[in-house]
C-alpha cells in the first residue's frame, strides 16, 4: 500500500481508526436493533412504529458504509463481522427479547443516547489529540443524526396533547378528528 500524506501521522491515523471502528460497530448493531423491532413490533401504533423505523434503518445503513469508507480513507480497515461489531461497540443485545412496543422505542432512544455521548467523546478526541479535525466534522454529521433519531423516538413516547394555542391539554381532553393530532 502507498503510504498516506494527509497530514495525520500512522499513529493518529490508527487511534482514529479505531475510534471510527467503534462507531461503526455501535451502528451495525443499533441497525439489527432497529429492523429486529420493525419486524417484531404489534399493536395500535404497529403502521407508525413500523414506518419510522424502516426510515431510522434506511440513515443507519448509509452510515455505516460512510464510516466504513472513513476508515478506509485513513488507510484503515472496518470490522466487518458480527464477532467485531460485539466486541468493540458500547451498546448491547437483547436477544431472545420481544418488549411491547414503548419498551422497544425506549430502548432504542438509550442506544441512541449512548452513541451519542460516546460520538461527542470521539469528536473531542478527534481534534484535540489526533488533530483530525476532517473526521471531527465527519462524527458531528452523525451525531446530529442520531440525535435528531433520538428525538422522533422520545416524542413517540414522552409526548402529551397539546392544545392549537400551543399549550399543554389536559390529560382528559379529547380533540376533534384532525385537530391537535
Amino acid at each position: 500500500m502507498r503510504k498516506l500524506n494527509i497530514g495525520l501521522t500512522e499513529e493518529q491515523r490508527k487511534g482514529v481508526t479505531e475510534l471510527l471502528n467503534q462507531d461503526l460497530s455501535n451502528t451495525y448493531l443499533l441497525i439489527i436493533k432497529t429492523k429486529k423491532y420493525h419486524w417484531d413490533v404489534t399493536g395500535p401504533e404497529f403502521r407508525s412504529l413500523h414506518l419510522m423505523w424502516d426510515e431510522q434503518y434506511q440513515i443507519l445503513s448509509t452510515s455505516v458504509d460512510a464510516i466504513a469508507e472513513r476508515v478506509r480513507m485513513l488507510g484503515g480497515f472496518p470490522v466487518g463481522t458480527a464477532e467485531g461489531f460485539i466486541k468493540y461497540s458500547s451498546i448491547k443485545e437483547h436477544t431472545g427479547d420481544v418488549p411491547p412496543s414503548d419498551q422497544m422505542v425506549s430502548n432504542l432512544v438509550d442506544d441512541h443516547e449512548q452513541i451519542i455521548r460516546g460520538l461527542r467523546e470521539h469528536i473531542d478526541k478527534c481534534d484535540e489529540e489526533f488533530h483530525d479535525q476532517g473526521t471531527a466534522d465527519f462524527l458531528t454529521g452523525l451525531m446530529e443524526g442520531h440525535e435528531e433519531m433520538a428525538w422522533m423516538l422520545r416524542s413517540f413516547i414522552e409526548g402529551k396533547a397539546i392544545q392549537p394555542d400551543g399549550q399543554q391539554a389536559p390529560a382528559n381532553l379529547k380533540f376533534p378528528a384532525g385537530v391537535g393530532s
